[in-house]
């Protein structure tokens, strides 16, 4: 007598037990988002501390600058019984106290300061200084005169350059300041309450999704194994498109960027040619011819770039001789070329594949790896092409790139090759690509 099949157990245990538990992690989640907005609340208003303090200092700057312009009226003013050293006191307690404020300035500097400005405002506020030390020099050595026609003429500019970057800063904290309690306001109530809105729904929306869940899971793993094929379909039409679009980009680089500047080149040269010698024109022309020609040289390494010509006319290994090269020129990483085996020929649309597993690879080493050196290893087999890229780096794991859309591009290539891609890590850190080709797939042209 056979026994009775156990029946399965009903998974609807399984997804209750699922659901509460997300329930809970919703009103968790929700209560703890609550507690970050009060948190962020109170770092918002620490900002906006900061940038008070900021305009404190700034207005104590522009105060000092204008004492600079009242001192610097009175020394011009022709009715002044003093010499023009007589300030030198003066200047040095004003300097004293606006490198003080300067320094105080950068520590509560807000994000909204570019680096640029602080630099601009430490480089000029230098360049017065000197200035003005050259100008008490002058006068101390009995040139007041030429001394007051430079205050004149360069160092009141400069005191106005300075205070027009201060006064700029100014308004720009004022308006920052401003739109910050504003925008915060509204942000946080806005967010306070969404916050409620969205538990309720989530509460909502978890019950229903998960009861539709139990009905429509059969569907949708049809649909999966549906797009599934579609990718692939999908995935070889975006990179044909993307090499066709990288084709012509690379031929009008060449052929009409390239023949402009080469005309633009010859006619300067022809009109310095017509110039004197002497002629101050005739450096500028070549300097123009110079720019020309370096421009003429970027447009075509960048034309090779995107689609090197060479892999049309001497195939993939001619190709990569050249290219190796130029990558390690322009990105100071010294890489090891190896080739082994007896070659064979690989053209055609193979060969696009190949080269761009290779210049995604070694991106991705200049890019995220923080090596200074890679090894490319080119292998000819009997039955198949190897091509490996690796480096002593951070590896992928620490360098975050495994989401990249370059690693997923590289996987879709090699199936286009009938080919394997792997991704490993060696003994001594870092990263190893490796692609395997079989030998009738890397010779067939398609």
């Amino acid at each position: 007598m056979q026994r009775a099949a156990k029946p399965q157990r009903s998974p609807t245990a399984g997804l209750i037990l699922g659901l509460i538990l997300t329930l809970a992690a919703v009103v968790a989640y929700s209560s703890y988002i609550v507690f970050q907005m009060r948190g962020l609340r109170q770092l918002q208003s620490d900002l906006a501390d900061r940038s008070r303090k900021n305009s404190l200092q700034l207005l104590r700057v522009q105060n000092d600058l204008n004492s600079l312009g009242l001192a610097m009226r009175d020394m011009l003013d022709a009715s002044e019984p003093y010499p023009l050293t007589a300030w030198s006191a003066q200047f040095a307690r004003i300097r004293a106290d606006l490198d003080d404020a300067l320094r105080q300035e950068e520590q509560f500097a807000p994000m909204q300061h570019s680096a640029e400005q602080r630099e601009y405002l430490r480089s000029a506020s230098n360049q017065f200084w000197d200035a003005a030390d050259r100008n008490f020099a002058l006068a101390q050595s009995g040139h007041e005169e030429e001394a007051r026609a430079q205050i004149r003429d360069s160092l009141q500019a400069r005191q106005a350059a300075l205070s027009t970057a201060v006064a700029r800063l100014l308004v720009q904290n004022n308006e920052y300041e401003d739109q910050a309690a504003a925008q915060t306001a509204e942000i946080y109530n806005r967010v306070e309450r969404q916050v409620y809105v969205f538990l309720a729904a989530t509460l909502t929306a978890i019950l229903l999704t998960s009861l539709y869940v139990m009905r429509a899971n059969r569907i949708l793993f049809a649909q999966l194994a549906s797009l599934s094929e579609q990718r692939s379909d999908l995935a070889q039409k975006l990179i044909a498109t993307q090499e066709s679009t990288l084709r012509y980009i690379s031929r009008e680089l060449h052929d009409e960027f390239g023949q402009v500047l080469t005309a633009v080149g010859s006619m300067l040269g022809r009109a310095e040619k017509h110039t004197p010698e002497d002629s101050p024109l005739r450096a500028d022309l070549r300097e123009v011819r110079e720019i020309a020609q370096r421009t003429l040289q970027s447009i075509r390494s960048l034309s090779q770039a995107l689609h090197p010509v060479m892999l049309e006319e001497a195939g993939l290994e001619s190709t990569l001789d050249w290219y190796l090269p130029t990558v390690e020129k322009q990105t100071g990483i010294a890489i090891s070329y190896e080739k082994s085996g007896t070659p064979f020929p690989v053209w055609g649309n193979k060969a696009i594949h190949i080269y761009r597993i290779v210049q995604e690879a070694l991106n991705n080493v200049a890019r995220h790896s923080e090596a200074h050196q890679a090894w490319v290893r080119f292998r000819f087999l009997d039955d198949s092409l190897e091509l490996e890229v690796e480096d002593h780096g951070i590896g992928l794991a620490k360098n975050g790139i495994r989401q990249g859309i370059g690693l997923v591009a590289m996987r879709e290539r090699a199936e286009l090759l009938n080919g394997a891609i792997e991704f490993a890590q060696p003994l001594q850190g870092g990263t190893s690509v490796l692609l395997r080709v079989p030998r009738e797939a890397a010779e067939a042209d398609a």
